[in-house]
Formats: C-alpha cells, structure tokens, sequence
C-alpha cells in the first residue's frame, strides 16, 4: 500500500524531554524531544527512514526498519520505485508501515559527506523539511527521525544534528500542525549533542 506520496523539494535517553515555543509570543510546549533508543519501537504517527536513493533497504537504521516492518515495506518501495524512480538526495517519500508501530514510514535520503563544498548542507536540511511537509500533507502530528547521514554517509554529527535541530524549531515555529517531533538518538554522544541543542532553543 503507497500512502499520498507528495515528492517536494523545499529549500536521550527515554527521559531526556525539552520544548520549544510554539510560536512568537506564545507558550512553551514539548513539541521538540530527544530519546535514545530503537526508533522501530516509538508509537508515533510516522517515523523517518535514513533511506538510500534505492528505497530498497540498507544498513544502520534503514536495515533496522526493514527488518522491523517486514517484507510489506519492502514491497511498498518497490511501488514507489516503478512509479517515479529512485529518490534524490533531499527528497522524501511515503509509504505505509509494515508491522512497525507507527502508521508511515517516511523515507528521506540525506546526502553523504564530501567535505561540505558539495551542497550537502542544504541537502539535509531538504531532507528534513521534505519529511515534515510530507507528514503534514497527510495529516499526521507526531513524527521521529534518526541523525539522518551521520551514520556511513560520514555527515559530522554535530554539524548534522545543528541542521536538524534549527531546521525542525524554524518549522514549528512557522507551521503549527505538528505537536511532537522526536529526534533518536542511537548513542551517548548524540543524544547529549541533540540535548545541548534543544536546550539552547528554550533558553
């Protein structure tokens, strides 16, 4: 099954919980999180794949939420790749979940690290922002993402996680559909970069 695929290109601890302001003015909300843990696990409307451009499986995370969600999510990005190909860096797809918990699986393809003089910057934060668009352009409110490219795409992770971070507050803070957004973390060093971040962002 394919859910409403909309491709658009667009410039802790289980207890480690921070907020952002909804909006200018306004009050403070948890609508920004940051766990670490298995992201195949978390009962949130959709998750986020660090997917490659063959949508067709992988390593790291993108392994892990296959194997989760079973043969059916295999066969939804099988449909996706015969109906517009593979997806480019900064791009993001949707397609149903498969035996995981939430309802979508969300899959964005960060881009791999050549040194920054290759537009990766803007690439990730793509990768973001396409994500969010696309969980609200079907209708969901809660969505969770790995540290998209810092695994073998080489993306520094504290580089990384200040585009995502920054990126996902700019949205929020501009678009009021999304109520929750959890960034997971695989280790201890990302979890407290992520944590440093969030912190920074309600002070």
């Amino acid at each position: 099954m394919i859910l409403n695929m909309l491709p658009l290109l667009f410039p802790g601890t289980l207890n480690g919980v921070n907020g952002l302001l909804a909006g200018k003015g306004a009050r403070m909300q948890p609508r920004m999180q940051v766990l670490q843990g298995d992201i195949t696990t978390l009962e949130v409307d959709v998750i986020v794949n660090a997917a490659n451009s063959s949508l067709l499986g992988g390593g790291g995370v993108d392994g892990a939420i296959h194997r989760a969600a079973g043969p059916a999510l295999l066969d939804a990005c099988r449909q996706v790749r015969q109906q517009q190909g593979e997806c480019p860096p900064g791009h993001a797809v949707i397609t149903a979940a498969g035996n995981l918990k939430a309802k979508a699986v969300i899959h964005t393809v960060g881009p791999v690290w050549r040194g920054g003089e290759e537009n990766e910057a803007r690439l990730l934060e793509d990768a973001y922002c396409n994500s969010l668009l696309l969980a609200e352009a079907n209708s969901y409110t809660s969505i969770a993402f790995p540290a998209i490219s810092t695994g073998v795409y080489g993306y520094p992770k504290a580089a990384a996680a200040e585009i995502a971070v920054n990126t996902v507050a700019t949205h929020l803070i501009r678009r009021p559909q999304l109520q929750q957004v959890i960034f997971v973390c695989f280790d201890d060093e990302m979890t407290q970069l992520y944590q440093r971040l969030l912190t920074q962002h309600i002070q």
